[in-house]
């Protein structure tokens, strides 16, 4: 009897154990995807004036390469891109060019409201690399991402890790889907006044955001300005 009233306790503990480390990991995702990055500025702006479908279709492509990304940087891809140098520099550059282009293609569009409605969805081949480049072609995410989550599984019991990025890719899935599904549903009420500085901000963020990653390309490249 006492045996088996230990055997129970164990589990129970273990059991609640490994709920903590889900919501550790569920809490740490969504601090980790949350905040307005280049995923999120995609995944806004494609949702507005988008049907729902598309805009799942979109958030889908960026959960894919956002849990890929997540489950990367916790087994620790972001170690290859420091360890090989060219491939980091290779990646910088293209990244940061792609970027810069996407940015300026959204500063330079006008769309209103109206026209959202009637603009066709981009092509799902399109759809797929964008979602790729925003998400994958920034080797400093990586590595930050690694240096983030590899101190989580370091400092976890190996039979806790499982339930932790299990929590992480769950908060992936969750903000996105929702995001996607909320811009959506607001699409149709959006003035065009509001539509175009989202696109703004949007453009002026990913530009910036390409232009620091060309910066850090060249820096270390050691080409001086």
């Amino acid at each position: 009897m006492e045996k088996n009233s230990s055997q129970r306790q164990l589990h129970l503990r273990r059991g609640a154990g490994t709920v903590n480390e889900f919501i550790q990991g569920l809490i740490m995702g969504l601090a980790y995807s949350a905040p307005i990055g280049m995923q999120n500025l995609f995944v806004i702006n494609t949702a507005i004036g988008s049907t729902r479908r598309r805009a799942l279709f979109t958030a889908a492509a960026v959960i894919c390469f956002d849990v890929a990304l997540i489950l990367s940087c916790f087994f620790g891809a972001g170690a290859v891109m420091q360890r090989f140098e060219g491939l980091r520099m290779a990646v910088l550059l293209a990244g940061s060019l792609i970027v810069i282009w996407l940015g300026a293609g959204l500063l330079r569009e006008k769309v209103s409201g109206a026209q959202a409605e009637n603009i066709p969805p981009l092509p799902g081949w399109k759809v797929i690399s964008t979602a790729f480049v925003v998400t994958w072609l920034n080797p400093q995410a990586l590595i930050d991402g690694t240096l983030m989550l590899g101190a989580f599984r370091a400092a976890l019991a190996p039979s806790g890790a499982a339930s932790f990025i299990t929590g992480a890719v769950c908060a992936s899935a969750l903000w996105f889907t929702v995001l996607s599904l909320t811009v959506s549903a607001l699409g149709s009420r959006i003035s065009d006044r509001v539509l175009r500085i989202i696109n703004l901000v949007c453009g002026l963020v990913m530009t910036v955001y390409g232009v620091r990653l060309l910066w850090s390309f060249l820096g270390a490249a050691g080409i001086g300005l």
